[in-house]
């Protein structure tokens, strides 16, 4: 049975894993009888949105906590994480992979990576165990890699040329299809950078899930 970390960062679109992304993801792995281990940083979100008005809120909020509602409370911190324990990572998507895992909302191409996923995701790497990331998490990979590798973000053409500003070869690509750099042993697709509907999001997701199990 292959063993996959999911690395999830609150809990909603705006500010946190997009549930829907997430929850097909570990339905995915499921169907594909993977054993499943979620992680988080165990940090405060820098913003919190309420998800009817979009605006933002003054409360505090831990990624932590937030992820664990989304992964039903077995959620252990990303400090915590060893790549000698898991055959692939995963991360969805959702504004939390580009503001808490990341800051590529406020810094472009010029952001910083989380320190423990960056160490855990390169370690990874290192043991050559493949990655998939979906949505707007690809955006990390050219810095987590530091390499030219090609992954997708679905066609948004600003976000494509800060990828490529950083290194990365983007790639266009359909809601239901992946990008597979085989070189670099990543898996991405759009899901809801190009979705209009769970159903259209769930046909790459699934494609991505089958293809990070059959390379781990």
């Amino acid at each position: 049975m292959k063993s996959i970390a999911v690395i999830l960062s609150g809990c909603g679109v705006f500010d946190g894993s997009e549930i829907h992304e997430s929850v097909l993801t570990m339905l995915a792995l499921s169907q594909n009888n993977a054993e499943v281990h979620y992680f988080s940083p165990n940090d405060l979100q820098p913003t919190v949105i309420n998800h009817i008005t979009g605006e933002e809120k003054s409360e505090k909020r831990n990624m932590m906590e937030e992820s664990s509602r989304i992964s039903r409370g077995k959620i252990s911190p990303l400090s915590d994480a060893k790549a000698e324990n898991f055959d692939a990572v995963i991360i969805p998507g959702g504004f939390g992979a580009a503001k808490n895992l990341c800051n590529f909302a406020t810094k472009g191409s010029e952001c910083e990576i989380n320190k423990d996923l960056l160490r855990f995701v390169q370690a990874m790497h290192q043991q050559k165990k493949p990655l998939g990331l979906i949505c707007i998490a690809p955006v990390m990979l050219p810095k987590m890699l530091n390499a030219p590798v090609k992954l997708t973000i679905g066609n948004d053409i600003a976000t494509a040329s800060a990828i490529e500003k950083m290194g990365g070869i983007h790639i266009d690509c359909p809601v239901d299809d992946i990008v597979v750099d085989e070189e670099y042993r990543v898996v991405t697709t759009p899901a809801y950078m190009l979705a209009q509907s769970i159903a259209q999001a769930q046909v790459g997701i699934e494609k991505l899930v089958k293809k990070v199990l059959e390379m781990a």
